[in-house]
Formats: C-alpha cells, sequence, structure tokens
C-alpha cells in the first residue's frame, strides 16, 4: 500500500517579493490619498477663516461707520468747522470737542498719523466719531470702569444752559464720569432744574492696516486706534481686529447741496468738506494667513477707484496667498438725515 505524504510549502522568494511590492504600492496609494486629502482640507480651513475674516472685518467698521456722527440728542450741524483738519490721535478735550463736527475723516495712502505704527504703506486710513448707542450706568452697556472720555448733551431749553450762541457750550466732555450739570427736558426756567441728562462714552476710532499682527509675524492685520481715557489719564490704545486684511481704499460720498445724498465719490476730501460726507464706500483685501503650495498669485484686484476716477488697481505680488475682495457701500444715516 502507499502512502502519499503531502509536505508543507511555503511561499518561494518570488512570491514574497511579489506581494511586498504590492503591498508597498498599496500603501503608498493610501499615503497619497491621505496627503492630498489633508492637503484639501487645509486648503478649505485657509478659504474658510480667509472669508470669515473678510466679512467680520466688514462688518465690525460697517457697524461703527453706520453709527458715525451720533451723539444722542445733541445736533453738531451747527458746530463751527475746524480751518484745520483735527489729529484725531490728540487727547486734549479741547481738540476732541472741536472735532465732533466731523463724523468721519479719512487719509488716502497715508500712514502720517503720529499715534499708529507699523502702518502698511499705500493703504488708507479712516477716522469714526459717535458717542456710543447706550448710557453709561444701564443694564447690558459697559459702565463708567470701561473708560472715557465721557458726553453729555443738554436737552434742556433755559437760558442757563441754552443761552449761550455757542454750540459747542451745548454740551460737556469730561475724562472722568463726573462733575457733568445738564438736564433733560423736564428742566424749568429755574436754574439746575430737571433730571440729569444721559451720560454716554465718546468713541474717536481710527482704523487702520498694519504689516504684523504680532511683532515680526508677517500677517497683515486690520486694527483700530482708540482714544479713551482710563482713571482720568487719557491716551491712544491700538487694538487688532481681523487678521489678513492686506488692503483697505475707501471712496467718500460727498453731498454737495445738502440734500444727504451723495453727488460725487473720492478718496481724497477737502478739509472743510468732511462734514458734508454722507456715505462711504469700503474696500477691503483679504489674503489667506498662510501660502498654498504649488499656487501663485498673478492677479490684479480693483478696489474702487482713484481720485482721477480710474480703477484703483492692485497687483499681487507674485506670492503664494490666495485673495478675496470685499466691498460694501455704507450709508451715515446720523449725519444724512440731518440734511434731508
Amino acid at each position: 500500500m502507499h502512502i502519499h505524504r503531502h509536505r508543507e510549502q511555503g511561499f518561494t522568494a518570488v512570491e514574497l517579493m511579489v506581494a511586498v511590492t504590492i503591498g508597498l504600492l498599496m500603501l503608498a496609494g493610501l499615503s497619497t490619498l491621505f496627503t492630498n486629502n489633508s492637503a484639501a482640507q487645509m486648503e478649505i480651513e485657509r478659504a474658510n477663516r480667509q472669508v470669515e475674516n473678510g466679512r467680520y472685518a466688514m462688518q465690525l467698521m460697517t457697524g461703527d461707520l453706520r453709527n458715525a456722527g451720533y451723539y444722542s440728542e445733541y445736533d453738531p450741524i451747527e458746530l463751527a468747522v475746524p480751518a484745520v483738519l483735527p489729529d484725531p490721535c490728540a487727547t486734549d478735550l479741547a481738540t476732541i470737542r472741536g472735532a465732533i463736527a466731523f463724523a468721519v475723516q479719512g487719509y488716502d495712502n497715508s500712514n502720517s498719523l503720529g499715534c499708529l505704527s507699523d502702518v502698511k504703506a499705500n493703504t488708507d486710513v479712516v477716522v469714526v466719531r459717535h458717542t456710543h448707542t447706550c448710557v453709561v450706568g444701564e443694564a447690558d452697556c459697559e459702565d463708567a470702569t470701561a473708560g472715557g472720555p465721557f458726553f453729555q448733551a443738554s436737552q434742556c431749553s433755559n437760558q442757563y444752559e441754552l443761552g449761550s450762541n455757542d454750540q459747542a457750550m451745548h454740551f460737556q466732555l469730561s475724562e472722568i464720569n463726573t462733575g457733568f450739570t445738564l438736564h433733560k427736558y423736564n428742566c424749568t426756567q429755574v436754574n439746575n432744574s430737571g433730571s440729569a441728562a444721559d451720560v454716554r462714552r465718546l468713541l474717536t476710532h481710527i482704523y487702520f492696516i498694519a504689516n504684523n499682527s504680532l511683532a515680526g509675524d508677517g500677517i497683515p492685520t486690520l486694527k483700530r486706534a482708540e482714544v479713551i481715557s482710563k482713571g482720568g489719564v487719557m491716551s491712544v490704545q491700538i487694538v487688532p481686529l481681523a487678521e489678513g486684511i492686506e488692503n483697505m481704499q475707501i471712496e467718500y460720498g460727498l453731498d454737495g447741496n445738502n440734500d444727504g445724498v451723495a453727488d460725487t465719490f473720492s478718496p481724497k476730501i477737502t478739509d472743510p468738506d468732511w462734514g458734508n460726507v454722507v456715505s462711504v464706500k469700503l474696500h477691503l483685501l483679504a489674503r489667506t494667513l498662510s501660502p498654498s503650495l504649488g499656487y501663485t498669485d498673478t492677479k490684479t484686484y480693483v478696489l474702487g477707484a482713484d481720485d482721477k476716477g480710474q480703477p484703483n488697481v492692485i497687483s499681487a505680488t507674485n506670492d503664494k496667498y490666495k485673495r478675496h475682495v470685499f466691498t460694501s457701500l455704507i450709508g451715515l444715516p446720523n449725519v444724512a438725515g440731518r440734511k434731508s
């Protein structure tokens, strides 16, 4: 009788090499797929953050510009227009008082303001002035500890408060929230009668583009300088707002016939005419915070018009950052409403 013996056999060297090769090819394919997916995800995150920062910057500035010229019950239209454009960096109350006549003022491609640092070349600067929309001490409103200066407007028509023909004396300013003496409509012809008028924070905001978010990081950033008072000491404080905002260009709508409607738009306004600006075209150029591999930006971007009415063209620098333009036409209802 024959006994059949089955010999156990393994893989041959050739078979092992083929299997290993196939495994390596599969691993390489999976690695490539993972890398591509990761790169795509990073690109999506870069784009999302770029759009998010651009929208946030536009929303923030739009809200502030719409409040420009709001001084509660006070109407600054009769204020004497300063002969020289007020210094928005000034921290003395006399200069701040005179500047109230200008709800906005701008600087075209300029970095001439002494209180600003690291300003990106060839970008605009805009100043926005108004009081806070809430009253100091109200619920859900920043209290006096948030800092001044503080503003109080008279609503009383008696001779003691409005007897002066000087419109600048119909409101009071102070570095601290004390010493205010003006009253509401319920006053009588008796001196110091009636309820105390509301006190609000007076805001002076200077928006500009900085070269860096933090020192030396190379991330262009929308920043805001604020004139504030802490404990009665006036100063200018700079606050970063939105990273990746690379350029800001602004056109101002000038009302030439006092009907509250802009007749012309220009990035440059003569000093006495700043009180007649009733709208703003705001153009922001946002870029990604980090470069995109394999991408080169050779595009040009139009940010409104220059002072000759020609397209204001901004060229990319052939770098690897992706960019997007945000544009908005913003009315200044507090200024326009007093003219219409």
